[in-house]
């Protein structure tokens, strides 16, 4: 923790005129009509939880591109508003209980009330019998921390089950083989997925437990089942394991105990380095079959093209997608993620009022609406992978993920501190909201491997990606605490996730503010931010920003 506090509390000496580059921006005019009046269109009933390649998808991106238009931008993707993102939807069906057998007494984890389980694969089945199954901790092959789960164990073919979060996440500081509270990529559920099927699983199986996950079995189920979205790629993922999925822990801890294993004592003994996988001496089993679907889903790009270099770009996104219909809570079947991110959405039209209203800047300033992420980023994947602009000519920007609505923070918080000069830059922004910056209340969830920014970053774009503390003008902690959990665990990826006419906007007035400001800078001056040099995507950067030169 005090590392990262040093780095945050000393600026990079590359980055001392920060403060200059800070005063040039006057404060905008961001119109909070426009935040409700875009948050609340978007996540009405009529756009069915914006649902990427249905029919209303073509609803949400005709809106955005509506709204671009009357802020004044114009088509960003050579004459287009959108970039076209080659998905394919796998439905599964007809799916069968996952079954082990060959243990004391046979287990068995029903679809949707024990288990979700889907394939990366585009194929139109899948069987798995009598897969050995293998307890492998947190699934980590890590050679640069000497650390790897899958040593002397040969995984092919068979069934890895899996913890999720990193070894370190029960240690409440910064302290530890993986950053100790706060979660790394190793943690998440993609990486041990990705390392599974790098091992050559044949199934590959995460024990859902609400506080390493940071979030309950109900955001699981929603996500998880239905239609599934993946980019369309050539090889249709046949390199990927033929399943994956989340099982709960109490149906975990019948396997363990039908094996003949505690699975507590080996959740503890996976902690610990130098752990060894454990087979469990029994056989899995799963089927169902898939329905297949390709179609292209879309990007929204417009731009504010700059005077003296238009050929180098600031970049604010946001994802307008979210998951359509969705198991029903409660009778109501639609998921429609007003929060996340209909707010996201909104904040960039807001943006681009207030960009356009001030005039070109010297750079050009792109604002981009991604799809599918919640599928996995995969609009901003694309994108990065495909940029319009090139990333080597891209300064760097913000990226919005649900903004705050509970009123006005007294702290702003950098998400995944630490790793580059934007947070220089951002300093005296925030300070002239009158707040403080603050490190993570909730570092274990991992935020900053969940949202649209890192798909940049692990190509060397630095993003920032900040929002709104706990700390509340009205309320305290205690009250910021309070709502945050009172989201987290009662709306986020819920259909209750819904737009309220009483919410407080001021919050989001001053993060935006924060990003205006900051975008401002980049686009009026000559700086180039950097990762910092301990920073895991400064390689790429320099290599990118070497071409470039």
């Amino acid at each position: 923790m005090r590392k990262i506090l040093a780095i945050l509390l000393v600026a990079s000496s590359s980055f001392a005129t920060a403060p200059l580059l800070a005063q040039t921006a006057a404060k905008p005019a961001i119109s909070v009509e426009t935040l409700k009046t875009v948050t609340q269109t978007l996540s009405s009933d009529a756009y069915e939880g914006r649902k990427p390649t249905t029919p209303a998808e073509d609803k949400t991106t005709a809106y955005i591109v509506e709204r671009f238009k009357q802020a004044g931008l114009k088509p960003g993707n050579q004459g287009s508003w959108f970039q076209n993102v080659p998905l394919v939807e796998i439905n599964a069906t007809d799916v069968a209980p996952l079954t082990f057998t060959g243990g004391k007494t046979p287990v068995t984890a029903a679809y949707r009330k024990d288990l979700v389980i889907a394939t990366y694969r585009v194929v139109p089945k899948v069987a798995i019998k009598d897969s050995a199954v293998v307890f492998v901790g947190y699934g980590i092959n890590a050679p640069e921390r000497g650390w790897n789960d899958y040593a002397g164990v040969d995984v092919k073919g068979k069934t890895v089950v899996i913890l999720i979060n990193d070894p370190d996440w029960r240690t409440m500081t910064l302290d530890g083989p993986f950053g100790g509270r706060a979660m790394t990529y190793y943690g998440r559920w993609t990486y041990k997925f990705e390392e599974a099927a790098r091992q050559g699983a044949a199934a590959a199986i995460i024990v859902h437990d609400t506080e390493p996950a940071a979030y309950g079995w109900g955001v699981v189920q929603s996500s998880w089942t239905g239609p599934q979205l993946e980019q369309d790629t050539p090889g249709n993922h046949m390199d990927q394991s033929q399943a994956v999925g989340w099982i709960q822990k109490p149906i975990a801890e019948a396997l363990f105990a039908s094996a003949g294993q505690d699975f507590a004592a080996l959740s503890q003994a996976a902690a610990v380095k130098g752990f060894k996988a454990v087979p469990l001496g029994v056989k899995a089993s799963v089927s169902w079959n898939n329905t297949i679907r390709r179609q292209a889903s879309k990007n929204v790009v417009g731009i504010l093209p700059g005077t003296a270099k238009p050929d180098e770009v600031v970049l604010y996104s946001a994802h307008w997608d979210h998951l359509g219909h969705c198991d029903a809570v409660k009778g109501d079947d639609i998921c429609n993620g007003a929060v996340d991110n209909a707010t996201g959405v909104a904040g960039l039209v807001a943006l681009a009022e207030a960009t356009a209203k001030a005039g070109p800047a010297r750079r050009s300033q792109v604002f981009l609406a991604v799809t599918g992420e919640e599928s996995g980023l995969l609009g901003s994947k694309f994108y990065a992978e495909n940029p319009v602009y090139p990333l080597a000519k891209t300064v760097g920007g913000v990226n919005m993920d649900g903004l705050n609505v509970i009123g006005k923070a007294k702290d702003f918080v950098l998400v995944g501190a630490g790793k580059s000069e934007l947070e220089d830059l951002v300093k005296p922004l925030v300070a002239a909201e009158g707040r403080v910056i603050t490190l993570e209340a909730n570092p274990e969830r991992g935020s900053y491997y969940r949202s649209d920014h890192f798909s940049f970053a692990k190509l060397g774009v630095p993003m920032l990606y900040g929002e709104s503390g706990e700390d509340l003008v009205v309320g305290g902690v205690a009250a910021g605490k309070a709502a945050t959990e009172d989201y987290v665990v009662n709306r986020y990826h819920k259909p209750q996730d819904e737009y309220d006419a009483k919410w407080n906007w001021d919050g989001a007035v001053s993060d935006l503010n924060v990003y205006y400001a900051l975008g401002h800078a980049l686009a009026q001056g000559d700086a180039w931010p950097n990762w910092y040099p301990s920073a895991e995507f400064r390689k790429i950067r320099d290599e990118s920003r070497g071409a470039a030169k």
